[in-house]
């Protein structure tokens, strides 16, 4: 057991990194060229000119690996990841490194947004390893791709040390290493193992409140957000909490999320030039981010911040709302309408470099405005950040600031755009960050549910106009029928997509078709759910596999059971089939529904934020949930009437004219000269209204 321990000993003596960004190298002539060469995705085309021999996942590595009996080096990262970047360049490009990966293994790099089945497994493994993990995530394996050790960045003569004690363990002990990959993949397989609830209870209140009161104690009640650093955003977190909180009116938790929002808003996380949130704060006081960008983040947040509006109309979450989304617009959105994955964190190099700001840059720009401009965005001359550098974030609201600076807020507001336009056409010279612009289903999914979300709450054309392009997008470039593609770049789709995929895009559709009453969305939501059940679920643990029957087999079919930054697949297939048995008066949607809140139900209270989007499915069963019909030429003025109000449990179903092939719910609706409204439950239905005010009053609200 002594190589054992050896390799393990490395593995748990190195300082683990969360976070992670990467640069492109564009040098017109290249040294050394491998089988990256021919991919789309930009991670992997940054390293196709290592030295090293990396190969992409495929059968071809994996058949390499077993005829040359050479253990694997897996190696995950993203286009957006620093210390994927740093490793790279500290080893990756190095030739002495090279020559050691490439003689003892056959090197495979993943893009872990490209293959999120693969990066969890081996995330997996590193995680039951060393109880820690991140990206890079570096990962080797028998040549059968059952994992004997991993960690994420190393610097480089620890990773050189490490990778000649592997080697050496394969020359001489290949048993031990046989017997820990045993052991160490049966684990894997077990870490989301569940057994089904055979005599379920019916949902209480008390379910809800044994989530939300361990999860109060874990409030920064100071600065918003969880008391801990570094902060995400997590936006499904505060919209279960802002729900809750509504049907609950508990004081502290309304506290806690109208402190998070604002808090979020102001904070270096969000760019007060150019719109859109960063990924993450590295700090406590969401001032100085983790600068990459990424689209499923500010999909998630546009609509946080378009709910939050309707429950309390706050001129700060709209100028969240529409910066963001014109951000979006202007940089992340592709030709032919699909929406690019992420920003960089690093330009010229550096970290942040393009969106901080020395003071004497601002003074030369702003002139006689960069006293107030400085004060207000707590700029100094000797930095708020390192080097003398300085993110901008605010500490009070503008109209505090014009207050204590004995100014008109009006006026205020109109030299404070004038000056940010300024600064950001002069930010707009710089070295841009490296963009990853390949398109993920899933991530467009949550940005065209952004657009859907903002549209119903702001009733701004061009937000709508937006989700219909991205959605005809997805439709010819991403979808085969009823089977959708993971990914689209250079006119190549080439991955078979995932549970998150088809979940997310079922869940925008239903928006879409709430937004539009076209019913051409609503099926296509059923289509993707339909395709789901037939090709993930898992009859045996009445829960949905992350990756189709049709995919070819890795180490374990893993199941995506928790929420993090992204809702998981399987709660949102869970919302989903909820809503979708409401529509359709579907029944077997709602039982699996039903029975997959049950399976989760006893996880919930150990951490409340792991299971935010399966609190908002309990909601739905305790409080009172309404299918909302509108039938008439005026349904769709009516559905604009309703959706200035913040209604959490509701669905809308409408229609102009009756069809043959129209929603159950509309049956027997229609009155020739009227347009009238039904509030239902279970499809039982009060006596009709002709104005969204008395369906809101039936409502109960």
């Amino acid at each position: 057991m002594k190589h054992y321990r050896l390799f393990l000993l490395f593995a748990t003596s190195i300082v683990f990194f969360n976070y992670c960004t990467s640069q492109s190298n564009m040098e017109s002539e290249y040294k050394f060229t491998n089988d990256l060469v021919h991919e789309t995705s930009p991670y992997l085309l940054q390293h196709a000119h290592n030295p090293v021999n990396w190969m992409p996942w495929g059968d071809k590595a994996l058949k390499k690996a077993k005829a040359d009996n050479k253990l694997m080096l897996i190696s995950v990262g993203y286009a957006a990841c620093h210390w994927c970047h740093v490793m790279e360049h500290e080893s990756f490009e190095d030739s002495t490194v090279a020559a050691l990966m490439n003689q003892h293994f056959v090197c495979i790099k993943v893009d872990r947004e490209e293959r999120p089945d693969v990066d969890q497994i081996y995330m997996d493994a590193v995680q039951l390893m060393t109880g820690s993990g991140g990206w890079p995530l570096n990962c080797v394996t028998l040549p059968d791709g059952r994992p004997i050790w991993g960690g994420t960045y190393f610097p480089k003569e620890n990773w050189m040390n490490i990778l000649d004690q592997l080697s050496q363990l394969w020359l001489n002990a290949p048993d031990e290493a046989y017997g820990y990959a045993e052991r160490l993949t049966k684990a894997v397989k077990q870490m989301d193992a569940i057994v089904p609830v055979d005599n379920p209870q019916p949902f209480a209140w008390s379910d809800i409140d044994s989530v939300l009161d361990p999860w109060k104690g874990t409030f920064d009640l100071k600065e918003g957000g969880r008391n801990q650093a570094p902060k995400f955003p997590i936006p499904n977190n505060w919209k279960f909490l802002m729900r809750a909180e509504h049907f609950r009116s508990d004081p502290q938790i309304r506290e806690a999320v109208d402190l998070t929002l604002k808090k979020i808003a102001w904070g270096g996380i969000y760019d007060h030039l150019g719109g859109g949130f960063a990924r993450y704060s590295v700090d406590q006081y969401w001032k100085v981010p983790h600068f990459e960008k990424m689209t499923y983040d500010n999909g998630q947040l546009v609509s946080l911040y378009a709910e939050a509006y309707q429950r309390q109309p706050d001129p700060l979450f709209k100028r969240i709302v529409y910066e963001t989304l014109e951000y979006t617009a202007r940089e992340m959105t592709s030709p032919e309408g699909g929406f690019y994955s992420s920003l960089d964190a690093d330009s010229e190099g550096e970290e942040g470099k393009f969106y901080v700001w020395q003071k004497s840059e601002i003074d030369a720009v702003l002139g006689a405005d960069a006293e107030w401009f400085c004060a207000y965005y707590q700029v100094t001359k000797s930095g708020n950040w390192e080097h003398g550098n300085n993110v901008l974030i605010m500490a009070q609201s503008l109209e505090d600031f014009a207050t204590q600076k004995a100014k008109k807020a009006e006026k205020l507001e109109r030299d404070l755009e004038k000056a940010k336009r300024k600064l950001f056409e002069k930010r707009s010279q710089r070295i841009r960050p490296g963009l990853d612009d390949k398109v993920l289903t899933a991530w467009n999914a949550l940005m065209l549910k952004g657009y859907v979300d903002a549209y119903r709450v702001f009733g701004e054309k061009d937000f709508l106009a937006a989700a219909l392009r991205n959605a005809e997008f997805i439709e010819q470039k991403l979808a085969d029928g009823a089977r959708l593609h993971r990914n689209y770049k250079e006119g190549r789709a080439t991955i078979n997509a995932f549970l998150d995929d088809y979940a997310l895009l079922a869940e925008a559709y239903i928006a879409l078709y709430e937004a539009t009453l076209d019913p051409r969305w609503i099926q296509r939501s059923r289509a993707y759910a339909d395709y789901a059940i037939a090709h993930f679920y898992d009859e045996a643990q009445q829960l949905f596999f992350y990756t189709s029957d049709e995919d070819p087999a890795l180490i374990a079919r893993k199941k995506e059971l928790m929420d993090n930054v992204i809702p998981g697949s399987n709660s949102t297939m869970a919302n989903v089939l909820f809503e979708l048995g409401h529509f359709f008066g579907n029944q077997h949607y709602g039982e699996i529904s039903q029975q997959m809140l049950q399976n989760i139900k006893g996880d919930m209270p150990r951490y409340g934020s792991g299971y935010s989007n399966w609190g908002i499915l309990m909601l739905k069963h305790l409080a009172p949930f309404h299918e909302v019909v509108i039938a008439g030429t005026k349904a769709q003025q009516l559905a604009r009437e309703l959706d200035g109000n913040y209604l959490p449990n509701m669905l809308l179903v409408g229609a102009e004219k009756e069809t043959p092939d129209q929603l159950p719910l509309l049956e027997y609706r229609f009155v020739d000269g009227a347009t009238r409204i039904y509030v239902c439950q279970n499809s039982v239905c009060k006596l009709p209204v002709d104005a969204a005010s008395e369906a809101i009053k039936q409502m109960g609200y």
